[in-house]
């Protein structure tokens, strides 16, 4: 058994937890809050740095300190299980969808088009107003909450008795299984990959002209600026994410070209566009101007955006699917569980 998981995750809820306690003495560092200049999508707007520079200190030592305290426990009782993990689970919720907003999805879709577009001079941006201290803690934040995560995940599996490292037990896995997890894992990628094509096409028809749930005046505004192309670069990038999401029930997503895609290179990608798409749409849902969502003019233009926490869903139920089709058989057979010969690999429940 091992509790590197934990102890990592410690580290990281200690170092930031400090640099926090660094900004509730000194007064200066805080990045959220009314003192962040582009904070208008953010749920943490109004959060001011008197409050909120010890209340990330506080929350980030507390996560340390509990993540030590799974790291030596492996036969809780029951209270404690459940009040460690859901403490936990609380924070991550709160790094990934509550500190993170909707500049990571954004950042992420318009990265492409920087780094392309970098030696042309275009698009014509101030780079300093997108790589701003407050992105740069979402970053940290985005990998503080999966650190978390994974070391929650492995306690859980190995107070329960089961693989620490792919969850098997003895007992076969039902909806985990491969065929089990395929029928719905195809479910899932089909709604996952319809909605950001919707996405698509609205933008596609601004660029082709058409007025497509906005005003022909704020159309011939969006060409004039050019900001109408901006917005066709993100539904190109949104189509190849609705392919490549199709890909993850199809023969090639799992070999291309004769060489056998690694699990990982659709999986970590995949889940890490669903947080984004999910932190987006908390965003979207308590910004400013949430209200005009379903009152506004051009409420027509964003219906595909209100389908956002289904994406998310959808998208990480589909990557976890593609997981539980294509992992190896279990390597640590005789680890957690009540009846090792069930997880040697080749056995029934090793091949799934």
């Amino acid at each position: 058994m091992t509790n590197t998981a934990q102890k990592v995750a410690a580290g990281w809820a200690a170092g930031y937890g400090t640099l926090a306690l660094g900004w509730a003495v000194t007064g200066h560092g805080f990045p959220f809050g009314p003192g962040d200049p582009r904070n208008s999508a953010s749920p943490l707007r109004a959060l001011d740095a008197s409050v909120g520079a010890p209340l990330f200190a506080g929350v980030l030592l507390a996560t340390a300190l509990a993540l030590l305290a799974m790291a030596g426990t492996d036969r809780p009782s029951r209270f404690t299980r459940i009040a460690l993990a859901g403490y936990l689970w609380l924070v991550v919720a709160a790094l990934l969808f509550v500190v993170v907003d909707v500049r990571a999805l954004t950042f992420a879709g318009y990265l492409p088009m920087l780094i392309g577009g970098l030696p042309f001079g275009w698009p014509p941006v101030d780079y300093g107003a997108i790589f701003t201290w407050a992105l740069a803690n979402e970053v940290i934040a985005i990998a503080g909450g999966v650190l978390i995560a994974r070391a929650v995940v492995r306690w859980l599996r190995r107070t329960e008795n089961a693989c620490e490292s792919c969850g098997r037990t003895a007992v076969g896995g039902g909806w985990t299984e491969p065929e089990a997890a395929r029928r719905w894992g195809r479910v899932a990628a089909y709604v996952a990959a319809v909605i950001p094509a919707l996405y698509a096409a609205v933008r596609i028809a601004w660029g082709l002209g058409i007025p497509l749930g906005i005003s022909p005046a704020f159309l011939a505004d969006m060409h004039r600026t050019g900001l109408v192309w901006a917005g066709v670069g993100l539904a190109s990038f949104a189509l190849v994410g609705s392919v490549l999401t199709i890909g993850l029930t199809r023969r090639w997503g799992e070999v291309l070209f004769g060489w056998r895609v690694p699990i990982r290179l659709a999986t970590i990608p995949a889940g890490l566009v669903a947080i984004f798409v999910m932190s987006a749409s908390v965003s979207l849902f308590t910004g400013d101007g949430s209200a005009k969502l379903f009152t506004g003019e051009d409420r027509a233009a964003v219906l595909p955006m209100l389908l956002w926490p289904l994406w998310s869903v959808a998208l990480g139920l589909a990557a976890y699917g593609y997981h539980l089709r294509r992992r190896p058989p279990c390597e640590d057979g005789d680890q957690g569980v009540d009846s090792p010969a069930g997880l040697v690999p080749g056995s029934r429940a090793g091949a799934y």
